[in-house]
């Protein structure tokens, strides 16, 4: 199974039509077919970054999936809904991804995945993207046996992420070496707490510790704070 991700710039002015169009629209038009389904729909937590920046997250079959979404895009029932889409934003950034090895979520079933909006509570996500100069695997490697396996051991009531999936770029789709963590907020006060705290989390207090051993592979990545809309199927 693929994913698509993609971040979109909305027109600030534009932003409630985007996302009624995604609401009311997109989302039903990929219920037609089995090839694709919309998952997440995020925003950017407000105070975290920038301002109207919407994730989404596709789930798509198999690589015939992905040229059957996209050719309705390009010349089919799609193309003017895509239209309409364009004229909410600047620019919006895509690419394909798949599950690594480890991943929690590998696939989903695309008939169970609701299409007609219903609306939940909140959440929050903790979204990592990691660009190590070490090979990918290495560093794929590294989250699956000194973080994710470290997360899991962790007791629901003192968890503060829970990690729901990880991607990794599908080839020729995108940068690479990269890699995405999907990690849902458990607990906002620990949350305040990590926000806030500097010597827990300073990687020359840690010797041996992920953060240690990341650097290592990597010094450079990016965490984004995303909220999922009421409707979002996945959240």
């Amino acid at each position: 199974m693929l994913f698509m991700h993609e971040t979109h710039q909305v027109i600030g002015r534009h932003a409630s039509t985007f996302e009624e169009l995604y609401r009311n629209e997109w989302m039903g038009a990929l219920g037609g077919s089995d090839d694709a389904r919309l998952v997440w729909y995020l925003n950017h937590a407000m105070g975290s970054g920038p301002a109207y920046q919407v994730v989404t997250i596709t789930a798509v079959s198999d690589g015939s999936g992905w040229e059957a979404l996209a050719r309705r895009m390009l010349t089919g029932d799609l193309q003017a809904l895509n239209s309409e889409l364009d004229h909410c934003r600047y620019q919006v950034e895509g690419k394909l991804i798949t599950p690594v090895y480890w991943s929690a979520l590998q696939h989903v079933d695309l008939k169970e995945i609701p299409t007609d909006g219903r609306e939940h509570d909140l959440s929050v996500y903790m979204q990592d993207t990691g660009w190590p100069y070490a090979p990918l695997d290495d560093y794929i490697e590294l989250w699956d046996h000194d973080y994710w396996q470290f997360m899991r051991k962790i007791p629901p009531e003192k968890k503060l992420l829970d990690i729901q999936a990880c991607f990794q770029v599908a080839h020729g789709a995108g940068v690479r070496p990269e890699a995405i963590l999907m990690q849902k907020i458990m607990n906002y006060s620990t949350l305040g707490h990590l926000l806030t705290s500097v010597e827990e989390y300073d990687p020359s207090t840690w010797p041996g510790s992920y953060m240690a051993k990341g650097l290592e592979l990597r010094d450079q990545w990016e965490s984004k704070l995303l909220r999922t809309s009421s409707w979002s199927p996945l959240w």
